[in-house]
């Protein structure tokens, strides 16, 4: 199995129910070895957003974009519950978009050499046709390495910075937020909700070996990635650069994982101002006697919410700050059954002109998921969630929403 698909599954399934395909297909194929493998899921949901207090939300500013609680996004819907607008069902794909992945490995001259190649299709889709939505290509890469002295991989694949915050969110399996009516790709999970999406990014990028359990990873990114507003434009005179270390550990019954990230961008404004984005993180997770525990916080200054860079300045050019994060903790009781609450919370701040009675700026996103996750066999997975999501506008305005839903995760 390739390299992230090992670190969502091993990441998310094993802390989850200690059951996962630790390889996919294997086929040997002369001097390579070709690995096939990827997963299925699909979620029926139900969400009943709760009527605005407070004022309306602008839904087109702030990063009020998260909640389904909008009326703009109600209205949208196409699978409303009889004429309440403010109840709507779908089945839908997930946080972790269904997946079909083809990775390479061989060895010449010394050099572990790899490639991977995948796509990511969905059941998301509303349309008559029912076709609509075009498979996501997320991963293009090769990798050559040695592990006396690290590796190098060049191509599109997750990003360095927050992705240690998504492989251990455990709505990796699920759905969390589940932004706005059915027919989206994929649902959010926790993004915007206790941590910025790592997104996939084009990257030329170096990884040490592993030291006794310390491993770092730096990298220069496609500078195009940061979007300072909705529909915006922006251009960016460098690289972004992304880096992460973290350090493994086990002692006796308890082992865990700490990590830290960061990154750096240069971007411009409206007027085509430079400016600085720059986040960092720093996390960590202990397992014990079928406990996980996991902590995680984020900061940031022009890297805005949800999205790095979204919503990052005011409407006169000012930086806005920002920070969040989230706790979870799950257990595993002896039928298998995972057991996990999380609690995460994404906070952005005025900067400049903005006005703190102004209904447009978001002031934060909460979040609170309660989740079941049952291994039914050795790569099948049936999930059941809960998930409540607060917005509040800096000034006062509130929507909330919960969704339930329950569907399943098979891996290959």
């Amino acid at each position: 199995m390739n390299k992230n698909i090992k670190l969502a599954v091993a990441g998310a399934v094993l802390a989850l129910s200690a059951t996962a395909a630790n390889a996919g297909i294997i086929i040997p194929a002369g001097e390579w070895t070709m690995d096939i493998n990827g997963n299925v899921n699909a979620f029926a949901n139900y969400t009943h957003a709760d009527s605005q207090k407070g004022g309306a939300f602008a839904t087109t500013a702030g990063g009020t974009f998260v909640t389904p609680a909008t009326s703009a996004q109600i209205a949208a819907s196409p699978n409303t519950v009889g004429n309440d607008r403010s109840k709507y069902v779908g089945i839908n794909t997930g946080l972790l978009p269904s997946w079909l992945g083809f990775t390479g490995t061989t060895r010449q001259n010394d050099i572990d050499v790899s490639f991977t190649i995948s796509m990511q299709p969905n059941v998301s889709d509303n349309t008559a046709a029912g076709d609509s939505k075009t498979p996501l290509f997320r991963q293009t890469f090769l990798t050559f390495g040695d592990k006396s002295w690290g590796s190098i991989k060049l191509g599109k694949d997750l990003g360095i910075f927050a992705s240690d915050a998504i492989l251990n969110d455990m709505t990796l399996l699920g759905v969390g937020a589940a932004a706005g009516a059915s027919g989206a790709a994929t649902t959010l999970g926790g993004i915007g909700t206790g941590y910025i999406y790592a997104a996939w990014k084009g990257q030329v990028a170096y990884t040490t070996p592993n030291m006794n359990g310390f491993q770092a990873t730096v990298g220069i990114t496609n500078p195009d990635q940061i979007n300072n507003a909705a529909a915006s434009t922006y251009n960016q005179s460098r690289y972004g650069l992304e880096g992460k270390a973290s350090y493994s550990f086990a002692a006796n019954d308890v082992t865990g994982k700490i990590w830290a990230s960061g990154a750096s961008y240069n971007a411009s404004n409206a007027t085509n101002t430079d400016y600085q984005v720059t986040a960092g993180d720093i996390g960590a997770t202990v397992s014990a006697s079928g406990f996980t525990l996991t902590g995680y916080y984020y900061g940031g200054k022009g890297a805005g919410t949800t999205l790095l860079g979204a919503y990052g300045l005011s409407g006169d050019g000012v930086r806005r700050d920002s920070d969040g994060g989230y706790v979870q903790l799950k257990y595993v009781t002896p039928i298998k059954t995972t057991i996990g609450v999380a609690y995460g919370i994404s906070n952005l701040d005025t900067a400049g002109n903005d006005s703190k009675t102004n209904n447009s700026v978001l002031d934060s996103n909460e979040r609170v998921t309660v989740g079941l996750y049952h291994p039914l066999t050795k790569h099948l997975n049936l999930v059941a969630e809960f998930n409540n999501v607060q917005t509040q506008a800096h000034g006062g305005a509130k929507a909330e929403s919960q969704t339930y839903s329950a569907g399943g995760i098979l891996f290959f």
